[in-house]
């Protein structure tokens, strides 16, 4: 596949551990720039040394940056056209889950803090993209959401109903966006990332049972994904989700 990312500039918030970590050195794979940014820049300064050592071609840039701050967030992109020239690639992909139980016990401070990282900030960030640079050059985005998003569970309900509004900001900026910036979604299922955690480090091999592809999801399973929706194999897509679970959501219901 070619996938035409060689030479082009990618920012991926959350990376510098999981699933952006992930993409982002996947996109740095295929010769893309990749723009690194998360709350702690002595974290995204390792991944930066290791994507540096793995892909000795392609620039690196570290900026750490809080991803519900506005100043901030324009600080990050600022500095990514100045590195680069442009944003052409944006990966949406820090979150956070402040809260574990029934909705209607959530206070103000978590709900509002679960919807400012989650939600606000991939209308924040598609803003600053869009006006410093695909407003002109074009681009893709890419949002990742989860497959909760899309089903009901216990305890995670709040985080799941930000994700959701996630898949549908997704659908509303590639409409808005078009023709020039294509925007898909990623609503990936239970990963081993650090986030998850608590759902799956102490019963891995039972949750693994119960998956049709027999495991829980790495980050890498993720990145691939990204990649052909960042490249020019997914130039006649946009305004769609990718389901990449394991199969979980058609195990067959319980008789």
């Amino acid at each position: 596949m070619r996938t035409g990312l060689e030479g082009k500039t990618a920012l991926v918030t959350g990376a510098s551990r999981g699933i952006g970590k992930a993409i982002a050195t996947a996109l740095a794979a295929e010769g893309a720039n990749v723009v690194l940014s998360s709350r702690k820049q002595d974290a995204l300064d390792a991944v930066a040394e290791e994507i540096k050592a793995a892909h000795p071609g392609v620039g690196v840039l570290a900026k750490a940056a809080h991803v519900g701050d506005a100043d901030q967030a324009a600080a990050c992109v600022d500095a990514a056209v100045a590195e680069f020239g442009a944003v052409d690639v944006l990966v949406n992909n820090a979150g956070t889950n402040p809260y574990f139980g029934p909705m209607v016990d959530i206070d103000q401070a978590r709900a509002d803090k679960t919807v400012q990282v989650n939600q606000f900030s991939i209308v924040q960030w598609t803003g600053l993209v869009w006006k410093r640079s695909m407003s002109e050059r074009g681009g893709a985005i890419i949002n990742i959401a989860s497959v909760g998003g899309l089903v009901t569970e216990h305890g995670i309900g709040y985080y799941n109903a930000t994700k959701a509004a996630v898949i549908h900001l997704s659908r509303q900026f590639a409409m808005e966006l078009a023709p020039k910036v294509r925007v898909n979604c990623i609503a990936p299922g239970l990963v081993k990332t650090h986030l998850a955690r608590a759902l799956w480090e102490n019963n891995e091999e039972q949750i693994s049972k119960y998956m049709p592809l027999g495991r829980i999801g790495e980050p890498e399973d993720i990145a691939g994904a990204a990649v052909f929706l960042a490249s020019d194999a997914a130039s006649w897509m946009t305004g769609q989700t990718l389901v990449i679970d394991g199969g979980s959501s058609i195990r067959p219901s319980i008789a």
